[in-house]
């Protein structure tokens, strides 16, 4: 690998759809490697690069980052021409990171929990980041409501495009539900090009059903 090559571990069904999206976003040039399910992600090659044998990943500047919130904020800031990261001294620094954490915090955990139908008991709810589904989704649909039209105001940043993607997938899979602010931000988000180019990468890369 080039020194100063981005390397991108995905598979296109898996939330490196994201992180790709991010890449888009930032109109770099990154190579892709597509990891495959039950096998080049679990092969010892890989697992150097990611021990949790998951994707996304990246490579970059002899660093890997893996998580896709985590790989969508150090994109943002190490490209920061693109503009997609408030800086430390501007106060919306503090928003961005809030809903960056919260996306992947609160909004996973309480998401899958409720999937695989392990949401805490009301009772032990504050034991739990998410503390109850509906009281992060609620969380989750103001942040959305307040998005006029991204979330930092006009300026559109990495956090839309996480916390966005979270809602656009939770739409899709229909784990998040089809409120007004959630769809109306989602058609909002669809609509860039980016996005548009991101989809149509993924989608080339899809297993062919015969």
């Amino acid at each position: 690998m080039a020194e100063h090559e981005l390397v991108f571990h995905t598979n296109p069904m898996s939330r490196g759809r994201i992180v790709r999206w991010m890449l888009e976003e930032l109109g770099v040039e990154y190579r892709t490697v597509v990891q495959e399910y039950g096998g080049s992600m679990k092969s010892a090659e890989y697992l150097a690069i990611n021990p949790m044998g998951k994707v996304p990943a990246i490579e970059h500047r002899g660093v890997v980052v893996t998580e896709a919130a985590a790989i969508c904020a150090y994109l943002a800031d190490a490209f920061p021409q693109a503009g997609l990261a408030p800086a430390t001294d501007d106060p919306r620094r503090g928003p961005y990171l809030r809903w960056l954490f919260f996306a992947a915090g609160p909004v996973e955990a309480a998401v899958t929990a409720r999937a695989m139908g392990l949401l805490a008991p009301p009772e032990k709810a504050g034991m739990v980041g998410y503390g109850s589904y509906d009281q992060t989704i609620d969380a989750l649909e103001g942040a959305a409501a307040s998005a006029s039209p991204w979330l930092l105001g006009e300026r559109f940043s990495a956090a839309d495009v996480y916390v966005g993607g979270q809602v656009d997938f939770g739409l899709g899979f229909q784990s998040i539900p089809a409120r007004d602010a959630f769809t109306a931000w989602a058609e909002r988000l669809r609509a860039r090009e980016a996005y548009q180019r991101a989809q149509a990468l993924d989608d080339a890369l899809m297993p062919a059903r015969g």
